[in-house]
């Protein structure tokens, strides 16, 4: 299997996934989205019961394609949405359990990336955000779904509306994260937990998932809702103002329209 934006490493039951775009902050676009895919498909084809899932530099990963965006339509932005939903529903309902060990920056896109795993280690470096409200749009990736279910509508709409940045120590806090470790340690961590996983049952460990996420399913209806707002946003002059002010490193002039 070819892979640009991963770097994948199985090993027995276990597994590695790293985000391998350090360069560009490991940034989720379509090709990114789709390799995801593909990685999933191997995975249970290949009965792997434990991932750690991880970006290389100094991002777990920093978002979606922001220079992308800008030049997207409604029906574009919405589409996706879809498609960035689609591969992080698959990655919740797969039967391995997915240990997100966040190494440094996860905001936008990458926040929603780790909130989509079921376990969630982080570096005592790691910065979480959803910032999109201050590029004129909304979370696309199930962020609006996922994270009031983990940590509370309250505290989900602060950190939606405010786009501010918390820390590792504020992520474990909130109840995002289980545990909060030394970079240095985070990956040893990781790896150490996905064994003591990989060491029970396999098929047990999928019903146990299924089980607990029953009483917190996403509907499909709010994930439809979800990618037409996000799509909506893109018929907002501020939608456009505020992407395009971010690929041109200035400040966005929003104008309510």
């Amino acid at each position: 299997m070819q892979l640009e934006c991963f770097e994948l490493e199985v090993s027995g039951k276990t597994a590695l996934l790293e985000l391998a775009r350090p360069e560009q902050l490991n940034v989720l676009d379509e090709r990114a989205l789709s390799e995801l895919e593909l990685v999933l498909e191997h995975l249970q084809e290949r009965g792997v019961k434990a991932v750690v899932l991880t970006g290389q530099g100094r991002a777990f990963a920093a978002g979606a394609d922001v220079k992308a965006m800008a030049e997207m339509d409604p029906g574009s932005a919405r589409a996706f949405s879809l498609k960035g939903n689609e591969v992080f529903l698959q990655l919740e309902k797969h039967p391995a359990i997915f240990v997100a060990a966040v190494n440094g920056y996860a905001l936008g896109g990458g926040m929603e990336l780790a909130l989509a795993c079921d376990l969630r280690l982080a570096s005592s470096r790691a910065v979480f955000a959803q910032p999109e409200i201050g590029l004129g749009i909304i979370p696309g990736f199930g962020g609006t779904q996922r994270l009031p279910r983990l940590i509370g509508p309250a505290r989900a709409k602060e950190w939606i509306l405010t786009g501010k940045r918390y820390t590792a120590q504020e992520a474990l806090e909130a109840g995002l994260v289980m545990e909060v470790v030394e970079s240095e340690e985070l990956l040893a961590k990781a790896q150490t937990l996905a064994a003591e996983l990989a060491a029970k049952s396999g098929p047990i460990l999928a019903l146990a998932k299924r089980a607990v996420q029953a009483g917190t399913e996403l509907a499909a209806a709010n994930i439809s809702l979800e990618a037409g707002l996000f799509g909506e946003c893109f018929t907002h002059r501020d939608a456009l103002e505020g992407l395009r002010a971010f690929v041109e490193r200035r400040e966005p002039d929003f104008q309510d329209r």
